[in-house]
């Protein structure tokens, strides 16, 4: 099977998106794929509980559904260091990596497929 990037820019402001690639990255683990999600920009607000908890898209479900699923899973969920202390974001929840911006060029060289949100 291949392995499958994720990457999120979106943030809260557009719930429908988020959730989307939540949802893409959750079924690609469905399907038997690997999965990992890279979260940057205004997507780094879904670090925070509440805020995940808030997003529901239209027709994709809600985010933390997905995100409690990647997880269960074993994706790899990422989030650049430099966009969440931007946003005040200091302690990544459980499962997150706070990486730095070269991590994403690394991921997007060692995957099968990316897609973007």
């Amino acid at each position: 099977m291949g392995h499958l990037l994720v990457h999120i820019a979106t943030g809260p402001e557009n719930p429908t998106r988020l959730a989307l690639g939540l949802r893409v990255a959750r079924m690609a683990l469905v399907a038997g794929h690997e999965a990992s999600v890279f979260l940057a920009g205004d997507a780094v607000h879904a670090l925070r509980p509440e805020t995940r908890r808030a997003i529901e898209g239209i027709g994709t479900g809600p985010a933390q559904e997905h995100w409690d699923a990647l997880l269960a899973g074993g994706a790899a969920i990422y989030a650049s260091a430099l966009s969440s202390a931007a946003r005040g974001i200091t302690e990544p929840p459980y499962g997150v990596r706070l990486v730095a911006p070269e991590r994403l060029v690394e991921l997007l060289f060692e995957v099968d497929r990316s897609v973007s949100y």
